[in-house]
């Protein structure tokens, strides 16, 4: 990551993207790189400008944040998403999270808590807790929860006890460092263990590990 933390605002709202903008534009860690207006417009402005991090809104008339995230994570190196929203339990939010976001902000978010978020994100970390992460799976129905379950625990099944307990961990929210001193092990230890666990269930980051133990109804 460069030193200053690039960011791309994506929304269809023209005032939204200025709000958004000018508001970052006043951290001097943050750079906004470009603006998109619809999800369709973000691969190119992604490679365009190769953001840290991209600010996504979720409902757009065109291509939709969600379908523009599923495209951005699954290429290689992509950008931190923070899914944009003004719904809090949002079904489009959750499929967002489930394909790689780092987690979400509503738009009446303070300001200096959506600069903190991109912060955060960029350094890696998600920006979703475990409360907030349960409220959105039990508010949103889904008529797959049973086979999520089943799916869920199956892919637990497949890891070794030392690399379940710590996708556990981090479905409860526990950091490198909180989840080093309750397993006894280094925090490098632990970072290896998240790095196998990304590989061997084929995600990108840190979220979809605590919903997938979520989900397996483990966290």
């Amino acid at each position: 990551m460069s030193e200053q933390i690039r960011v791309l605002v994506v929304d269809d709202d023209a005032l939204v993207r200025a709000g958004l903008s000018m508001l970052l534009a006043g951290a001097e860690d943050i750079e906004i790189v470009g603006e998109a207006a619809d999800g369709s417009q973000v691969a190119r402005a992604a490679a365009e400008h190769r953001p840290d991090v991209v600010l996504m809104d979720i409902r757009m008339p065109g291509m939709d944040g969600l379908a523009a995230t599923e495209l951005l994570r699954a290429q290689d190196g992509a950008p931190e998403v923070i899914v944009l929203t003004t719904f809090e339990a949002d079904d489009y939010v959750l499929r967002a999270l489930r394909a790689g976001a780092s987690g979400f902000l509503l738009k009446d978010t303070p300001p200096a808590d959506i600069v903190r978020a991109v912060r955060t994100v960029a350094a890696g970390e998600p920006i979703l807790s475990p409360t907030i992460t349960r409220r959105l799976i039990g508010h949103v129905t889904d008529s797959k929860g049973d086979d999520r379950t089943r799916h869920a625990r199956g892919q637990l099944d497949r890891l070794t006890q030392r690399e379940r307990e710590v996708a556990i961990a981090i479905g409860l929210g526990k950091s490198n460092a909180e989840i080093g001193r309750e397993l006894y092990m280094s925090v490098a230890t632990v970072k290896a263990h998240v790095s196998r666990l990304l590989e061997k269930l084929h995600f990108n980051n840190r979220v979809q590990i605590a919903l997938l133990a979520h989900d397996a109804r483990e966290a």
